[in-house]
């Protein structure tokens, strides 16, 4: 069985990342594709030409990233963002070989229009728009490039008009060349790796919970609605503390894993609503106490077994 790999629409490429301070309380979430400008501190008072509040918002970004800084690289560590892709790809595709996904392109029927790449760039949710726009600008005479008007149009909906037929072997064709696939993997890190991996840090998350959170921003797409990303954080954040805000790590990610397996359940296509990538997968690691998400690793999708062993 091979699930979809995106649930909603994101709106917009830039609507991708997220910034809180350490102990901002439930209220300090800001949207966009920079540092807030007042992180933590929505309520505070403008002065009369704005540096002084300058001066403190670039101390208190500063500071945010320096502490960032110190801590270990999680999930950013080339092993372990290795094992990531790995437990994606057994989600995504039934397999963990993530980098044979580069060529890929079907439409599920989920909405999205077409979904391809490594991690499910679709032509209904912007990301593929993105990461094809991008590419043309560096290589303008890539087999995609004529596309990119009816991606445009297309963006926001299932439709493949303008796309077919010759667009799903124009992206195979594309996908065999080195620097496609390297945009690839820029345009997910750039959209939903480093964005989720960040917040997660400054949620006091450890690398488990990094890649919960990576997960659920590739699959829900980055939205603030309650069916997006970080919609399903705000009602997590509602049920428990994280642990930057004092709370129990392990019931965090418990509270968080809980509100996105109920948004999976209530969509209307079959096979979305398997939650397999949650109970016998992310549940198994947080269950057993593996917040570090270190091999050797050991897990079910759709009734295969999977496994990583030790490093």
């Amino acid at each position: 069985m091979k699930p979809v790999t995106r649930l909603f629409l994101i709106g917009a490429p830039v609507l991708i990342a997220a910034a809180v301070l350490f102990g901002g309380g439930g209220g300090s979430e800001v949207l966009a594709d920079h540092p807030p400008e007042h992180p933590g501190r929505s309520d505070a008072p403008e002065k009369a030409d704005g540096k002084a509040d300058d001066k403190a918002d670039g101390k208190a970004d500063d500071e945010a990233e320096r502490r960032l800084d110190a801590l270990p690289p999680g999930l950013a560590d080339p092993e372990m963002k290795e094992i990531a892709a790995k437990i994606m790809a057994s989600a995504d595709h039934s397999t963990l070989d993530w980098r044979g996904q580069y060529g890929a392109i079907e439409d599920l029927g989920d909405g999205n229009g077409y979904t391809a790449g490594i991690i499910g760039f679709c032509s209904g949710t912007a990301d593929m728009l993105d990461l094809v726009t991008s590419y043309t600008r560096s290589h303008p005479d890539n087999p995609l490039a004529r596309y990119l008007p009816a991606l445009r149009a297309v963006d926001g909906t299932d439709s493949h008009e303008g796309l077919d037929p010759g667009f799903p072997a124009a992206w195979a064709k594309a996908a065999e060349s080195p620097e496609f696939r390297a945009a690839q993997d820029r345009t997910r890190d750039r959209l939903y790796f480093e964005p989720a991996v960040r917040l997660a840090k400054l949620d006091g998350l450890g690398t488990l919970g990094q890649f919960i959170y990576y997960d659920a921003m590739v699959l829900h797409g980055s939205g603030t609605d309650a069916r997006g990303f970080h919609g399903i954080r705000k009602a997590a954040r509602e049920r428990a503390d994280t642990v930057a805000d004092g709370g129990d790590e392990k019931t965090y990610l418990n509270a968080f894993l809980d509100v996105g397996r109920q948004v999976m359940k209530t969509k209307s296509v079959v096979s979305q609503r398997d939650s397999s990538r949650i109970d016998t997968a992310q549940r198994v690691f947080l269950r057993d106490g593996n917040m570090a998400l270190e091999p050797p690793l050991t897990w079910q999708m759709y009734g295969d077994t999977f496994r990583i062993p030790a490093r």
